[in-house]
């Protein structure tokens, strides 16, 4: 059953992803994807509901992406990728724990 709704929340969350990415476009999209969706995990890993293989696990698994922030480092100037890897670094810890601090 857990599988099924990883599936579920990934087939959501994927498209989501699409679209917001769209939306902000280069570098930004993928910080502000990243940083929703770790805010997002610390929020539905703190409640601790049974629906967490839907929502932490499928939707924002699908949702993040390590794969284009890892392409985008790559490409940048050492300097900007430094500052891209920190800042999302940074700021995706502490969007989690602001997830989990608003649950508890």
């Amino acid at each position: 059953m857990n599988a099924l709704l990883v599936v579920l929340g990934a087939a959501v969350g994927a498209p989501a992803r699409l679209l917001v990415s769209r939306a902000v476009a280069g570098e930004r999209g993928t910080l502000v994807v990243n940083v929703v969706g770790s805010l997002l995990i610390g929020l539905f890993a703190g409640l601790a509901t049974p629906s967490y293989a839907l929502l932490g696990v499928g939707f924002c698994g699908a949702f993040t992406t390590y794969s284009a922030f890892a392409v985008e480092t790559a490409t940048m100037p050492p300097r900007g990728a430094a500052l891209y890897v920190g800042a999302s670094v940074v700021l995706c810890c502490l969007a989690c724990a602001l997830g989990l601090a608003l649950t508890g």
